[in-house]
C-alpha cells in the first residue's frame, strides 16, 4: 500500500510541475534566431553561462508579474514566495541575487548546494527552461518551461511577488 501511495504522490507532483503547456501557433511564440534549426543541448553550462537552449536572450524580453503569478501556480505545490517558509522545495522569496543552495533550514542536494550558481534573472531564465541541464542531480522534479515569455513573466513575479 505504501508503494501505491508513493507512486500516486510522485504522479501528482510530476503533473503539478509539468505545466500542461499547449503548443502555440508559430506566430504566437517567441522564435529562436533560426526557427528551422532545432535547439542543441550542449551539456552542463558553467555557473556564469546564461545561454538558453531556445537561443532567446532574457534581455530581449519584458516580463509581466501578474502573468508570472499565474504561471507560478504550477510551482506552488513545492514552493512559496513567503520568506522563511519552506515546503518540499525552498522558499523563493528574494531569490534574485541569492546564491543557489542558501536558504536556511532547507536541505539541498549536493548538486544544488555546490553548483556555484547565483540566481540572476538571466540564470533563472536558463534554469527554468530545463532545470536538469543547469543543475544535474537536483532533487527538483520539473521538466521546465519551454516558453521564454512565460519564464520572463515568472521571473518578474519572483522579483516582486506582492
Amino acid at each position: 500500500m505504501k508503494t501505491v501511495f508513493v507512486v500516486a504522490t510522485m504522479s501528482v507532483l510530476t503533473a503539478a510541475c509539468s505545466g500542461n503547456e499547449t503548443p502555440k501557433h508559430e506566430s504566437e511564440s517567441v522564435s529562436a534566431p533560426d526557427a528551422n534549426v532545432a535547439p542543441v543541448d550542449t551539456g552542463l553550462p558553467a555557473a556564469d553561462d546564461i545561454k538558453t537552449l531556445d537561443g532567446v536572450e532574457y534581455a530581449s524580453l519584458t516580463g509581466d508579474a501578474s502573468s508570472g503569478k499565474s504561471a507560478f501556480a504550477q510551482c506552488r505545490t513545492c514552493h512559496v514566495v513567503d520568506p522563511g517558509m519552506n515546503r518540499i522545495g525552498p522558499s523563493l522569496a528574494d531569490i534574485v541575487g541569492r546564491p543557489a543552495g542558501s536558504v536556511a533550514g532547507f536541505k539541498y542536494s549536493a548538486a544544488n548546494a555546490d553548483s556555484g550558481v547565483t540566481w540572476t534573472e538571466e540564470k533563472l531564465n536558463q534554469f527554468l527552461e530545463k532545470p536538469q541541464r543547469v543543475i544535474p542531480k537536483t532533487k527538483m522534479i520539473f521538466a521546465g518551461i519551454p516558453d521564454a515569455q512565460k519564464r520572463a513573466d515568472m521571473i518578474a513575479y519572483l522579483k516582486n511577488p506582492s
